[in-house]
Order: structure tokens, then sequence, then C-alpha cells
């Protein structure tokens, strides 16, 4: 049994999905806190060359609650249609732009005003669309000790699913010992995704934007195939 657990974050980077396709069992955080700098409900797409930010605005609330208690502010409907704006003003050209613009626009128009499920249901979304049929459970599901911090957690997770290996994003690599997960039967793996590149139009490439990127460049098909590039250490 292979399990990654990962913060809920909205659109992405092709690395999110692989590491989710990589896994029987993906663990999203929805009991963890939210923090503000953090890519929670927030992710970049390329306009004109360059990458440009883009954020859902939140209701204003207490920075100590955890993601499952925040909730998209009510201006949103009218940031919601800038964004979309944005997106169809830079990709309009793209050779894929018809393929996933309603798709896209869709993700941004649901009714979700709770934040972790506004992230969850686009998470899934994206993943019914790539075919990952990986088994995405809520950490608050999960029988452990819930304030347990950091490794503890992760060995509590893995050990409550029967993992025998736990797979984290490469930029986990100094956090985690193997050794440590050894001793708990979990054999730790990290995921390095291979050097992606596309084209973008005639701009100088520029790597780990939003999957709305990988999609209107590459098309789902192609997007697919891009789950597979990666390594495993």
């Amino acid at each position: 049994m292979k399990v990654a657990v990962m913060q809920p974050y909205f659109l992405a980077y092709i690395g999110y999905y692989q590491l989710i396709q990589s896994v029987d069992k993906f663990i999203i955080f929805d009991n963890i806190k939210y923090t503000k700098k953090s890519w929670f409900n927030r992710n970049r797409i390329l306009m004109n060359g360059k990458d440009k930010l883009f954020t859902i605005p939140l209701k204003s609330d207490s920075q100590c609650l955890p993601v499952n208690e925040r909730y998209v502010a009510d201006s949103y409907s009218k940031e919601r249609h800038k964004i979309i704006q944005w997106i169809k003003s830079s990709y309009k050209k793209a050779p894929f732009y018809q393929e996933n613009i309603q798709f896209i626009e869709g993700l941004f128009h649901q009714k979700n005003i709770n934040l972790f499920e506004f992230i969850y249901f686009s998470i899934n979304q994206v993943c019914n669309l790539l075919q990952i049929e990986t088994n995405i459970i809520k950490s608050s599901k999960v029988e452990i000790d819930h304030l347990l911090k950091g490794e503890d957690k992760i060995i509590a997770i893995c050990n409550s699913l029967n993992a025998d290996m736990y797979i984290n994003a490469i930029g986990g690599k100094e956090l985690y010992s193997k050794d440590r997960f050894k001793q708990n039967n979990i054999d730790l793996k990290f995921i390095r995704t291979r050097k992606i590149e596309y084209k973008q139009f005639s701009y100088e490439f520029m790597p780990w934007l939003s999957i709305i990127d990988v999609l209107m460049y590459n098309g789902v098909e192609r997007t697919k195939n891009m789950l597979y590039e990666y390594d495993l250490e």
C-alpha cells in the first residue's frame, strides 16, 4: 500500500498530480492550519511571457483557523470574473484552449464557499479529467492522534492505513529520516519530477505553473502521459 500526504492546493503544478497518481491513497490535510503565504488558494498562470499570480479571496478571520474553517470571501464573484478573463486572454490562442476552457471555468464557478471543500472539489475534478484513480481521503477521517506533528504524524497516518511505502514530494527530503520510517516497516521514497518543457508560444519556458498552463498547451492526453514523468528516490 503506497500512501502520500499533502496540503490542499488549488490547481497546483503537474508534480502535485504526479504525487497523487503515484500512490494508492492520497491523504489531503483538511484539519491543518491555513497559512497566508502558502498555495492553498492561489497559483500562477502565464501572461505575456511572465508568471501571473491569481488568488481566491477569503473572508477575514483568525489566522489560527484550519483550512476547513476558512471561507471564500463575498467579493469572490467579482474576483472570479477577473481571473477568468486573465485566463481567457492569456490562453485564447493556445492549442488546447477550446478543449479545456469550459472545464477550467467550471472549477471557478463551483458553489462551495468553504475553502477546503472548494479546493477538494477542484482536485477531484482534475483527477477525474486525467483519469487518476487514487483514493483521496481527508486527513480528519484517518484514525490517529491529530495533535501529532511532522514525521510522527506522517508515520501514524501510514500505520493507520497499513501502508508499507510513503512517497513524499522531493522538497521534504531534508525533513524525514529513511531509517525512522524503516523502523516502522515503511519504505520512504521521494518523487522527483523529470524535466518537463513544452512550447508556450514563443516565450522562454516558464516551469511549475498551474495545471491550467499544462492543459492549455498540451491537452488532456499529453498531460496524462506527463503524470508518469518522474523518478522515485
